[in-house]
């Protein structure tokens, strides 16, 4: 029992530390990930780095795979472009093992204590962050300590040895021990960790770490596969892809290079089973990758095999995915982009009411209404995500975005329920067989095109951070102001002279009315990315 509190406590420091210190380098890194993955190109070789990079990063293999999977499922990444990064990620998460062989366990209290130290007096937001990394860093060497000291009183149980020993004698048991591990743990830097504690005390012949070992790289495939549950077709491929690739990968492993391996992990590290087994992770990752590389067509075309049918059409949200909620930096871009595509539907929804207006269209009403629904299904969605965001460590700057997007999905909702009254009162005016004067539809087209004009650019500055563009909105809108009114009293001078009827004048007052409320929240849009902008620069 008291092995088994020491393993518990020992994994829960490690993985504690590696959320810290995963999490600290995710700040730091901050806008420069966002770079990273938008910078991706259907380059294969640029995408496995960037997946090495990543991982590097988030510190987990399993969470860049469930990240791709978001990216795939939101349509923000292709499914070539997922299966490089997912080789690279698999290369990425070596890393960790790589590090813990150097044994500097010893020196985690004085990087503990120093990197608190400086978390506690600097003033420096950057600097903080990277504390925040170090602390991480040191905790997971102080768990990894904590699992090796733990597991030592295990060398005085013949049975566990020859367990132990029976894996590499039977690669099958070995395999199945390490996708067994990894299951439960979620997460293959973790289940490596146990592996390289068990070498650590000499319980373990590198000829059962190995299969253990190719079992941890099979587990962690699970954990997209679960993750796709509920996703799109392609988010399913892109699972699929993962697992045929480790799977193939172990099995040319086992049966053609297995050999090799030893004799080359046993030169570059005599007598050195954790070192041993950190190189044959490694080795593993990187040759699988590059003899995978050239067929990544085909590993793709048998992902599609795996999950046949055509690609769902993507109805409602389209980047936002809970998946990614675990890196707030890219979930931040995801969200904006999400409401932007909020804003083009609104925008839709507007310019069909307008042309139902002028042309009398009945199914331009139809599809303004229909679009004001998914518009409204966006806020909900969006305004949701923002609210389970918020709630992860955020930046202030972050944080300052999250707030100002709750505003600006708020106006969005309202420029479409001014959509949905504009296409209302069409579908008034075709009911009682109304019309316009020319002299009318020409100042409805008038004010119409500068309202439109401004909520586009209040949208374009907003994906742009263009601060002159947001001036042009706030002066289109005080023209649409002032039009507006000179508007109402040439028409009310119209009705006076009887040049109108009554009831088509009082639709007419309606429009220019919501119109010009349609600017005001285009100039709210503008401000409040004046105000994200402002955020950033102190």
């Amino acid at each position: 029992m008291e092995i088994a509190f020491g393993v518990l406590g020992g994994l829960g420091l490690f993985l504690y530390g590696m959320h810290i210190m995963s999490t600290g380098l995710q700040k730091v890194a901050g806008q420069k990930l966002k770079s990273i993955i938008s910078a991706l190109t259907s380059n294969r070789f640029t995408g496995v780095m960037v997946g090495a990079l990543v991982t590097a990063i988030v510190q987990s293999s399993s969470a860049t795979t469930v990240m791709v999977v978001g990216f795939v499922n939101a349509g923000m990444m292709q499914l070539g472009q997922a299966a490089s990064v997912i080789m690279g990620a698999n290369v990425g998460t070596t890393i960790t093992a790589q590090i813990i062989t150097f044994k500097i366990d010893r020196f985690a209290p004085l990087i503990i204590g120093v990197a608190v130290g400086i978390w506690l007096f600097s003033k420096n937001r950057k600097t903080k962050q990277l504390a925040e990394a170090f602390i991480g860093f040191g905790m997971l060497f102080i768990g990894m300590k904590f699992m090796s000291d733990a597991l030592g009183p295990l060398r005085e149980f013949e049975g566990f040895r020859t367990l132990l020993i029976s894996f590499g004698e039977n690669p099958v048991l070995g395999i199945l021990a390490g996708f067994a591990i990894t299951i439960m743990v979620q997460s293959s830097t973790a289940s490596t960790g146990i592996l390289l504690a068990l070498s650590m005390e000499g319980l373990i012949p590198i000829e059962s770490g190995l299969p253990i070992l190719f079992g941890i790289n099979l587990g962690t495939t699970v954990t997209a596969i679960i993750s796709s549950i509920g996703a799109n077709k392609t988010a399913k491929r892109a699972a699929s892809f993962h697992l045929l690739f480790n799977l193939i990968g172990t099995i040319i492993f086992i049966f053609l290079l297995q050999g090799p391996t030893y004799h080359l992990i046993k030169h570059l590290s005599p007598d050195n089973i954790p070192r041993q087994i950190a190189n044959a992770h490694t080795i593993f990752n990187i040759t699988t990758t590059l003899l995978m590389l050239p067929f990544t067509g085909v590993l793709i075309k048998l992902a599609y095999r795996m999950v046949p049918g055509e690609t769902d059409a993507v109805v409602g949200v389209k980047y936002i995915d809970e998946r990614i909620l675990n890196t707030p930096s890219i979930a931040l871009a995801t969200a904006i982009k999400e409401t932007l595509h909020m804003g083009n539907t609104a925008k839709k929804s507007l310019e069909e009411a307008m042309g139902s207006i002028i042309d009398g269209s009945e199914k331009k009403i139809n599809e303004s209404l229909a679009t004001e629904k998914v518009t409204n299904e966006l806020e909900r969605e969006i305004a949701s995500y923002l609210v389970k965001l918020s709630n992860r460590d955020l930046s202030p700057d972050q944080r300052e975005t999250v707030d100002g997007l709750f505003h600006t999905i708020n106006d969005i909702e309202r420029v479409g329920d001014h959509a949905e009254n504009i296409a209302e009162l069409s579908q008034f005016k075709i009911d009682n067989k109304l019309t316009f004067s020319e002299v009318a539809i020409n100042e409805i087209k008038e004010i119409s095109d500068l309202t439109i004009e401004a909520y586009e650019k209040a949208l374009t500055a907003m994906k742009t951070l263009d601060i002159n563009m947001i001036e042009e909105v706030l002066a289109i809108e005080k023209q649409v102001d002032k039009l507006e009114k000179t508007l109402r009293v040439n028409h009310i001078s119209r009705l006076n002279a009887h040049q109108c009827v009554p009831s088509a004048g009082v639709i007419f007052l309606d429009m220019i009315n919501n119109l010009e409320r349609i600017s005001d929240h285009a100039a709210n849009i503008a401000l409040a990315t004046r105000d994200e902008i402002v955020a950033r620069r102190l």
